[in-house]
């Protein structure tokens, strides 16, 4: 079967990570190079044993074996490089971030679209190895419903491997001309962190920053927070520390994530470098802690996002990151950085509207009045409220409050309860003898107990609602709506073992 012939546009410092994807790599080769810098050209060539060098992509695109092409150049040059590859009918693969701006990246999905070919946005972190088995966890529903996401991102002065002058130079100009924008922490690398939470956590709403500068240069540190549009809530921290060493083999930082969500959390130890060492993925449930040992070393993420742009072209994969997708994590990324410059929390598409303010006052006014709490003061504090409509379900709600029991919460406990439901309508009243010895739970329907270390009394409206979460159980006995007679300290431990 012919190779597909792949050229890379710009050898600096990532084309490293980049080329281990096509070494020994059946389906594609990597065919050409291209790069303003003479010598490096010449270096990587005899490097890598291409075929063809470039020093300008002009002729590089016109060379007719080349099927695809991976553009590695400054973000402010991804868009002329990327319209010119897709006039030229290459298939595309683009470092990200996608572009600098939403009108480029919409020039840039305009082109692309009309050439027909495969067009990606390379993130490695979409592909890095714990980030995926991640991704398996919280899909499997292990840690249920995700809740929050939490990024904490170290930087050091010291470690990892040599990085020439002119990946810096180019990257502080660009930071220089955008006026701060493009931060290396927070707009660059942070392209990788607004991913991650992206591909774990889905699409963002809203999101608040604040970015601050340690020498002018380095945007930490900063701390940013945002909303998913299903409601999952995220923060990040990023912290650079001039006088610290990190333990790296590539960027001399590390970063940290963890997911939580209502059954569990996942712990994703490490990510660019290796602070932590032992296990690279935890997961905690109330089975305790289960640990991976699954691979992590970082260009690992660099060789997936080879092999998912290769089998794009089969068309054996989807393309990750579309177009599309790649341009949400831009639009997420660009309003953390408004939020900054402007001192609020921003809407996500109110970078797309005409008139982004008043987008943002009407919107901001739609939440308020929707967040408006719709019951009494009272009402919400458990302190009125008809509960009677919950008591037909008291029954069925009581059978499955019994079934939950968790005898680790209460070891050794010993208490028996007489569990008196009132009548409460049409709905009839019913009681249980619950008697726990050492732990173990019996109980009896249709009797209370003649000898009890607590009596429970309460209307069967209010105890379903109880049940429910409808009502706090400590609002209901304050009010003097439940009654608790005997030992009512033992209520605390009715609490950790039925979990009401």
């Amino acid at each position: 079967m012919k190779y597909i012939n792949v050229a890379f546009i710009g050898l600096g410092r990532i084309a490293d990570l980049h080329y281990l994807g096509y070494k020994n790599n059946k389906h594609a080769k990597l065919y050409a190079v291209c790069d303003i810098n003479q010598k490096l050209v010449e270096q990587r060539a005899k490097q890598w044993h291409v075929t063809a060098a470039y020093t300008d992509y002009n002729d590089l695109l016109k060379d007719p074996h080349i099927d695809a092409v991976e553009i590695l150049t400054p973000h402010s040059l991804h868009e002329p490089v990327v319209i010119a590859a897709a006039k030229a009918g290459k298939h595309i693969a683009l470092q990200k971030p996608m572009t600098i701006d939403l009108a480029s990246a919409d020039r840039i999905l305009a082109a692309t679209k009309e050439s027909g070919k495969i067009y990606k946005v390379t993130d490695n972190y979409a592909f890095y190895p714990p980030i995926r088995l991640a991704k398996k966890i919280i899909e499997n529903g292990e840690i249920g419903n995700p809740i929050a996401i939490r990024i904490k991102f170290i930087g050091g002065g010291s470690g990892g491997w040599y990085v020439p002058p002119e990946a810096w130079q180019w990257r502080l100009k660009e930071n220089t001309e955008s006026g701060g924008v493009r931060g290396f922490d927070t707009f660059d690398h942070g392209h990788h962190l607004w991913t991650t939470a992206w591909y774990l956590c889905g699409n963002v709403e809203r999101a608040s920053g604040w970015i601050d500068s340690i020498d002018g240069i380095i945007d930490a540190p900063s701390v940013m927070i945002w909303k998913h549009k299903n409601g999952v809530y995220g923060s990040i921290e990023f912290v650079h520390m001039p006088a610290l060493k990190i333990p790296s083999k590539y960027y001399a930082n590390d970063e940290w994530i963890e997911v939580s969500g209502t059954q569990g959390m996942i712990i994703i130890h490490r990510c660019t470098g290796n602070i932590v060492k032992g296990p690279a993925v935890s997961v905690f449930t109330s089975k305790g802690w289960k640990h991976y040992n699954e691979k992590s070393d970082w260009a690992l993420g660099f060789i997936g996002a080879t092999h998912n742009f290769i089998e794009s072209i089969l068309g054996k994969a989807q393309p990750v990151l579309s177009g599309a997708d790649a341009r949400d994590i831009l639009r997420f990324s660009l309003a953390i950085q408004k939020s900054a410059k402007v001192h609020r929390e921003v809407y996500t598409e109110e970078l797309d509207a005409s008139f982004p303010s008043l987008y943002y006052y009407l919107r901001h006014r739609k939440d308020i009045a929707a967040a408006k709490p719709k019951k009494s003061f009272l009402e919400r504090m458990g302190l009125s409220g008809n509960t009677s409509h919950y008591a037909p379900q008291a029954k069925e709600l009581t059978d499955e409050f019994l079934k939950r029991y968790n005898p680790d919460a209460v070891k050794q406990w010993t208490v028996t309860i007489a569990l008196n439901i009132e009548p409460d309508g049409e709905t009839k009243g019913f009681c249980y003898s619950i008697m726990i010895n050492n732990s173990v739970l019996t109980a009896k329907e249709g009797e209370l107990p003649q000898k009890w270390d607590m009596k429970i009394t309460v209307p069967a409206g209010l105890w379903a609602a109880i049940l429910l979460k409808k009502k706090r159980i400590e609002m209901a006995y304050l009010q003097g709506r439940i009654k608790i007679e005997g030992k009512s300290e033992e209520a605390l431990k009715l609490r950790a073992a039925f979990g009401i």
